[in-house]
């Protein structure tokens, strides 16, 4: 059976965003970017930094959230036809929708393919533009039998967050520490320039422009709730509306090697799991349990880890409820450049990108293990491993 590696990882820089229903008349830089436009730029510059020739891709998978209007008509294959992704139309295009787990949940589809000689390489892709697509849709329609039935999963998500801080007691004092520590790791990786080679510069913008560099407790601590009144969630401690898209390019190790391409990671086990919609934020944790039990590793063998910040407090509710399990991740090795509530979180362009910041990182820190989860809307969680391959050999 084929070995599925990580070759290439690449982004746009995430640009806060303003839904089109908000009646505000601030824009964000990258409002008038269609989505397709944005991966398309992602996919020819991949293609010209590796050398990888487009006639070896099998399919551009996608993953976006509420794939209407902009977003809509299978928008993998219509970036396939944009002239500017430099790709032939002999590549297909599958786009998927598994809400914030999208782009992450591709990468596992990509990886069986070429662990089942189905393709030597495979484009895995994510965007959303909340700017032009709101949060939940332009025309949601839900079955009364689904929705009557269980409400609670179509609730907002601030909620299912105040949910989670009630549930694991964790206080507003905890969150706004965890969110400006976000910040602060950020700020410090743009300044060491950590972010050279991950970022592509995009309509003018070279870095994430949701970092708050001189961002304080005490500023924090001035915010009101912003979906409950009496309660912790702030928008601070929240992840921003943002717009951008990110990718990873997945071979084939012997293509790799025949073709002379760095190997960052190889992807050798994932999981997908359900939890009450409620409290969804806590979806990682048995996708973790998962994910480290394919694998045959516990989270002592984990190196780096990337745990996406929907909310503060949905991140530290899954380290906690992980540490009561007896899988206490190490705060050194986590989100080691920050994470979306520092950069933002482009709902289906997440996954992506923390797949490919955990084999970055391997790279990085010479670490062999690296973990990479997120919660999902409705009550789901993913995990997925990768392992250093110079690591391994050391």
């Amino acid at each position: 059976m084929k070995q599925a590696v990580i070759v290439d990882y690449l982004r746009t820089p995430f640009a806060k965003a303003v839904e089109p229903t908000s009646g505000s008349t601030r824009h964000g830089k990258f409002a008038t970017c269609l989505p397709d436009d944005m991966v398309a730029a992602l996919i020819a510059e991949s293609l010209r930094r590796t050398g990888v020739n487009a006639q070896d891709i099998e399919n551009l998978l996608l993953g976006c959230v509420h794939q209407e209007a902009e977003q809509g008509l299978n928008l993998a294959r219509m970036i396939v036809l944009n002239p500017d992704s430099r790709l032939p139309q002999s590549v297909g295009g599958v786009s998927v929708d598994r809400f914030c787990g999208s782009s992450m949940h591709i990468i596992a589809d990509a990886k069986n393919a070429i662990m089942a000689g189905e393709a030597d390489v495979m484009l895995c892709a994510g965007v959303q533009s909340i700017s032009r697509v709101p949060m939940a849709g332009w025309n949601p329609m839900l079955n009364p039998k689904v929705y009557d039935g269980n409400a609670k999963g179509f609730m907002n998500m601030g909620i299912t967050a105040e949910n989670l801080a009630e549930r694991y007691q964790i206080s507003r004092e905890a969150q706004e520490e965890f969110a400006l520590l976000s910040h602060q790791k950020a700020a410090k990786a743009q300044a060491a320039g950590h972010f050279g080679t991950e970022i592509m510069r995009y309509q003018g913008l070279d870095l994430d422009d949701s970092v708050r560099a001189d961002s304080s407790l005490a500023q924090l601590a001035k915010l009101k709730p912003a979906f409950k009144q009496e309660g912790t969630v702030t928008a601070a401690t929240s992840s921003p509306h943002t717009d951008g898209a990110s990718l990873v390019l997945l071979a084939a190790e012997d293509y790799a090697q025949a073709h002379q391409l760095p190997v960052l990671a190889r992807v050798i086990a994932f999981a997908g799991s359900g939890c009450e919609p409620e409290i969804m934020g806590i979806g990682p944790v048995h996708a973790i349990q998962k994910a480290l039990s394919r694998a045959g590793l516990s989270m002592r063998d984990i190196g780096v880890v990337e745990l996406n910040e929907a909310f503060a407090v949905q991140a530290l509710a899954v380290l906690k409820a992980l540490d009561e399990l007896g899988l206490t991740v190490d705060p050194h090795k986590l989100n080691m450049d920050g994470g979306a509530i520092a950069l933002g979180h482009p709902l289906g362009a997440s996954g992506a990108r923390i797949t490919g910041k955990v084999a970055q990182l391997l790279q990085r820190t010479g670490q062999r293990y690296g973990l990479a989860s997120m919660c999902i809307g409705g009550g789901q969680g993913v995990a997925i491993v990768l392992e250093n391959p110079l690591a391994s050999k050391a």
